[in-house]
């Protein structure tokens, strides 16, 4: 986890296969809500935001990946678990290399000491406002 008061850069992989994005499930347990966020990490001191990406696909789902395209960045203000937060989110559009990421319906990885779920979710339950994905304009980045 980050320190208070510090601004953190991390590196987010969209990966979209038709309707569907794979997308990593969290829970805020101060607001009692479940939300979902695009994958990947924060960007280590020395490291490009494309080689955090990588890294981190490989580091929490053993996952390599291909057709990386820069979208853009966005800054994130929220709070969490009752504390501020400050994200500068560097953003990427990429590809698994192995297919039979495409085959799973959702599988469990870990992020340090915590479990964590990465699933496939259609597109159009965060659009409906169903599900909540953070940050919430990030949907201007999924086709």
């Amino acid at each position: 986890m980050h320190k208070q008061g510090e601004i953190r850069v991390l590196a987010l992989g969209i990966i979209q296969d038709g309707d569907r994005i794979f997308i990593s499930q969290g829970y805020d347990p101060v607001k009692q809500k479940t939300f979902y966020r695009a994958m990947g990490g924060g960007v280590d001191f020395g490291e490009t935001s494309l080689q955090a990406l990588k890294r981190e696909f490989q580091e929490e789902i053993q996952a390599e990946l291909t057709n990386i395209k820069y979208l853009g960045c966005q800054e994130n203000l929220f709070v969490f678990n009752g504390k501020q937060g400050h994200e500068i989110l560097q953003i990427f559009k990429c590809d698994f290399v192995d297919q039979k990421f495409y085959q799973l319906e959702s599988l469990t990885f870990a992020e340090g000491e915590r479990k964590k779920t990465a699933l496939w979710v259609n597109i159009e339950r965060f659009k409906s406002g169903e599900l909540l994905l953070v940050p919430e304009q990030f949907l201007d980045f999924i086709t």
